[in-house]
């Protein structure tokens, strides 16, 4: 056999093998190959990611997570990569040039980001094979911003869900990959909601995520700008109760407060914060504002066009407490009112 014949045998081979190659490549993005996963996040959310990642066999090389707190008090996924030995960077800043270069070391195929409220540099969302997905709890463009699950509840939202999103550098802005949606029922609160709800269905939007990259099937669906909003952080601004306002806006307040920042209001001089908030709409002759019943359970507050009935109150000194042991150990009584100022 000529050589001539010996190199056609041998570009067939090689060709042969080539698309050999290709096929299994495309076999175990098919069956769930790993990738090398950065995982950046915090608190509860943060480490049910991990742990669920590291239950299915994903390749999680690196875990970036906040500084430890007061005291040495380490966040959750701080301490449940330690406990897996997955290599831990808790950055003070990530405009440090040494920060980006250690993040670099680690060869990520994808950054995930679950509940992250640092502001990400570009480099570290584009370094990655396969770029940087993040989880957001609301329905982009709708509520773009920090506390997306408040205002959904705050602005009387019937439906949210969650987005899990190709971040860029604006916030909240990049195209999406999937979403999930959801009722909001009349008495969930910003706690419920994501508790019993955006929580797990964002553990499971991740993996899912996760498997539509491995496939080569996640799409990139930009955002219509024009249903767009952006909300301003949920703070003790936004939470104090204006009495002149409706009373589903009032209850709303208080629902999407719940449990943080807590919506307010002042009475003998005192913040007094609501939570376990039930309203009922109708006439009311008294001034919004007023105490007109004091049950064994609640206190009645009238509103403009309707009454609220709350069973839990957070007072200083006290904590958060029932309503019961409120009145109790306070002088409140039918006919007191509670006002905008201290």
């Amino acid at each position: 056999m000529s050589l001539s014949s010996y190199r056609g045998i041998f570009h067939v081979n090689s060709r042969k093998q080539h698309r050999g190659l290709e096929k299994l490549r495309k076999f175990r993005e098919e069956i769930g190959g790993k990738m090398r996963i950065v995982l950046m996040g915090q608190a509860a959310f943060g480490a049910k990611t991990l742990e669920a990642l590291l239950e299915r066999g994903e390749e999680v090389v690196a875990v970036y997570s906040p500084p430890d707190g007061p005291g040495g008090q380490e966040d959750p996924l701080t301490t449940l990569a330690k406990e897996k030995n997955v290599p831990v960077r808790q950055p003070t800043s990530y405009k440090d040039p040494e920060v980006f270069a250690d993040f670099q070391k680690f060869s990520p195929e994808l950054l995930i980001m679950a509940f992250v409220t640092a502001i990400i540099p570009a480099p570290f969302l584009k370094f990655p094979k396969h770029g940087a997905i993040c989880y957001h709890p609301s329905l982009l463009p709708r509520h773009r911003g920090a506390s997306a699950i408040n205002w959904a509840i705050i602005m009387g939202d019937v439906r949210t869900g969650l987005t899990i999103f190709w971040p860029d550098e604006g916030i909240d802005t990049g195209p999406i990959l999937l979403q999930k949606e959801i009722s909001i029922n009349p008495d969930d609160t910003t706690g419920s909601l994501y508790f019993n709800h955006l929580f797990p269905m964002g553990i499971e939007a991740i993996l899912e995520s996760v498997d539509l990259i491995k496939k080569g099937k996640a799409p990139r669906i930009p955002q219509d700008e024009s249903k767009a909003t952006y909300e301003p952080p949920c703070d003790e601004k936004v939470a104090q109760i204006d009495w002149a306002r409706p009373g589903r806006e009032i209850y709303n307040l208080i629902r999407g407060c719940d449990p943080q920042p807590g919506a307010y209001s002042f009475w003998g001089g005192q913040k007094i914060k609501f939570y376990n908030a039930h309203f009922s709409p109708g006439k009311v002759e008294q001034p919004a504002g007023m105490v007109i019943d004091i049950k064994r359970a609640t206190l009645a507050i009238s509103t403009g066009d309707g009454i609220l009935e709350v069973e839990r109150v957070r007072v200083p000194n006290m904590g958060k407490i029932a309503v019961a042991e409120f009145v109790t150990k306070s002088a409140i009584k039918e006919g007191d009112r509670f006002t905008g100022k201290g």
